[in-house]
């Protein structure tokens, strides 16, 4: 569940405005009886979940609701994902990429004097909880410090209600504060000091690139464990698999500026974890894909028995191509990278020309993979010289190269800024065509796999052909389009900052 709040401060005498004001007609302002909740918060000894901004905590004082609650961040300020469980051990295992094995125990416990006002509309729907706290944090049974603060928590409003409600606080003498949770605000100076915001050396930039991949892996795990789709929509095993590759790219890209073997031994655990997700993904993509080429042509449209039957069959294949995720998630081996992308993030080994400005230092970096794009290797095919009746191979060949190139770019955008934004956006109709030629390709391949292991079905036959009829069409599409996409990639404009 996703819990969207804005929290507000206020002194000991301020008086909650009335709020009926915001009722739509027929609906209501119900206040609920004053609630008196206990709760204790876990963290590691070193408080890595709260500063992740991840919580585990078991409250008291709600009847029929589970007692331990975790909430994940996201990357809008305010929302979190909210999971409960009746049972610690049922979220322990779900944490264990901020964990990463350590112990849990308590860490600080709150009082709360819970005064609730929920707006309802006239189907009794609830629209937004208005909360009015007053904290007490504990030692013991002793009062250390206290604290009031008002929350608004969205419920099925629109924007313009819940804004309305949160003027009306202001305008009654409430602050709106920056989000903080209960539990941070009581553990208070225990918490470490937040890095350091990256400075102008390519080793600043280096860690900053690595830092944002680390969190892309250890934000995905929790859903994967979980078996549902991030609060973007987004499949943990795609999350998982793209931090995966960005930071092997940038292991390659950054390697003049690394200590060769812990980068040579951390691409090597990538590949390994992104190995075991390869099969799971392939069958994710497949799915969404066989929706959108059956739905192509509405005049044509191809039967709905044999569609299913073909996802029936792809469905199959990815839950069977699960476990390897699964397994290798719960593997001594995993919490063991876990802990090498903890270093890679906060300290990864840096040579001494890591200390030199970035702006001297990068734009050298990231031509390699541009040059090894545009130029190729010998053997390897030049983006324009792709002959548009080749093999799908050299088409993706090429693609692979681009990926690497537009990831190293990507990479240094906070040290070089417009020049590599502008490299960026020329790659990215390129990656896009041929994106969608790789999926295409595999896909035809798919259903051809599909229909063979059937022979029997000639419903799935035939929808298979029409299937892959519809597939290299859009190949061929992707290919003509292609040059055209290169040449805006290429111009010289975009690429003269990697020869400084």
């Amino acid at each position: 569940m996703l819990e969207v709040e804005r929290k507000f401060g206020v002194g000991p005498g301020f008086v909650l405005p009335d709020l009926t004001g915001h009722v739509p007609e027929g609906g209501t302002l119900l206040p609920l009886p004053a609630q008196t909740l206990r709760a204790t918060y876990y963290d590691t000894a070193d408080l890595r979940l709260t500063r992740a901004g991840v919580s585990l905590r078991q409250r008291k004082g709600e009847p029929g609701k589970p007692p331990w609650t975790m909430k994940l961040p996201t990357d809008v300020v305010g929302a979190r994902a909210e999971f409960s469980r009746g049972r610690l051990d049922e979220l322990l295992p779900v944490l264990t990429a901020y964990h990463r094995g350590w112990t849990v125990v308590p860490v600080v416990s709150i009082r709360t004097l819970r005064r609730v006002f929920e707006v309802r509309d006239a189907a009794g729907e609830l629209l937004v909880e208005v909360c009015d706290d007053t904290v007490s944090v504990l030692s013991g049974r002793e009062v250390v410090d206290t604290f009031r603060e008002i929350e608004a928590e969205r419920g099925s409003c629109d924007d313009a209600l819940f804004d309305a409600i949160g003027r009306t606080l202001t305008e009654a003498g409430a602050v709106e504060d920056a989000f903080v949770p209960k539990h941070v605000r009581a553990l208070g100076e225990r918490i470490p000091a937040p890095d350091a915001p990256a400075g102008e050396t390519a080793g600043d930039a280096v860690t900053a690139a690595f830092r944002a991949h680390v969190a892309r892996i250890v934000g995905a795990d929790p859903y994967l464990r979980l078996g549902t789709p991030q609060p973007n929509g987004d499949s943990p095993v795609h999350q998982l698999r793209v931090g995966c590759r960005r930071l092997r790219s940038d292991l390659r890209t950054f390697r003049p500026l690394l200590d060769p073997e812990w980068a040579r031994a951390l691409a090597d655990e990538c590949r390994w974890l992104a190995g075991s997700l390869g099969a799971a993904r392939d069958s994710e993509v497949l799915r969404v894909r066989l929706r959108r080429t059956a739905a192509a042509d509405p005049v044509a449209p191809l039967d709905p028995d044999a569609v299913e039957r073909i996802d029936a069959a792809l469905a199959a294949r990815l839950s069977e191509a699960l476990g390897d995720p699964a397994e290798a998630v719960d593997s001594p081996r995993y919490l063991a990278l876990l802990e090498q992308l903890n270093v890679a993030a906060t300290a990864p080994p840096l040579l001494r020309k890591a200390k030199r400005p970035a702006v001297d230092v990068l734009p050298k970096l990231v031509a390699k993979p541009w040059r090894r794009l545009a130029d190729g290797r010998e053997g390897e095919v030049a983006p324009a010289e792709l002959d548009p009746l080749g093999p799908d191979d050299e088409w993706h060949e090429v693609r692979i190269r681009g990926k690497k190139a537009r990831y190293a770019a990507q990479s240094v955008v906070p040290a070089i800024g417009e020049p590599a934004r502008a490299l960026i956006a020329g790659l990215k109709k390129v990656q896009k065509l041929l994106g969608e030629h790789q999926d295409a390709a595999m896909a035809a391949d798919a259903w051809r796999a599909v229909a063979d292991a059937v022979p029997a079905d000639h419903g799935v036959a035939l929808t298979a052909g029409r299937l892959i009829e519809r597939e290299r069409a859009a190949v061929r599409a992707a290919r003509a389009a292609f040059p055209e996409a290169w040449a805006i990639a290429t111009e010289p404009e975009r690429i003269a900052w990697l020869s400084t």
